[in-house]
């Protein structure tokens, strides 16, 4: 079953990615507490998440922030390590939280996953964006396969 808006994000560990270090979180507590824009990609160093996706968070992170926005996290099932390093890479700094989901089990808990056997990578979490509140899901936008488009920071943004 995927999540729906009115659902309460599942509580499942999964480790925050930082370069100080590795802190295993329980989703349920870590995203429940304010407003959190999450966004999921298939993968770290992948051609339209470096490019597209990430980016244009950390780019408009201050908009956000303007909009009542507390923390801005970027998910996707590869591990704290790559994370870390794909953030520093990225200059994610403070703008942009990492979640690493290595195993995919948050993914999965959310009804969220694709296979991406065809490309080498196995089950991932699928791209898609959502808005929560005291971890309430007010908006969900998932993205066709392959697509691009209502997961960005631009289409999320509007939606505050």
């Amino acid at each position: 079953m995927t999540i729906s808006i009115g659902d309460t994000i599942p509580n499942v560990k999964v480790m925050m990615a930082a370069a100080a270090g590795h802190d295993q979180v329980d989703t349920g507590d870590y995203l429940g507490q304010g407003k959190v824009a999450l966004f999921s990609l298939p993968g770290a160093f992948t051609p339209t998440c470096s490019a597209k996706h990430l980016p244009s968070f950390i780019e408009k992170a201050g908009d956000f922030n303007s909009k009542g926005v507390d923390k801005i996290i970027c998910m996707s099932v590869n591990d704290a390590f790559v994370m870390a390093a794909w953030a520093q890479d990225q200059g994610a700094g403070d703008k942009v939280e990492m979640l690493a989901d290595g195993n995919g089990d948050f993914a999965r808990a959310l009804g969220l996953t694709m296979d991406g056997k065809g490309f080498g990578m196995g089950e991932r979490a699928q791209r898609f964006s959502m808005v929560l509140e005291g971890g309430v899901v007010k908006h969900l936008n998932i993205e066709e396969p392959g697509a691009y488009d209502v997961s960005s920071a631009e289409y999320m943004l509007n939606q505050l």
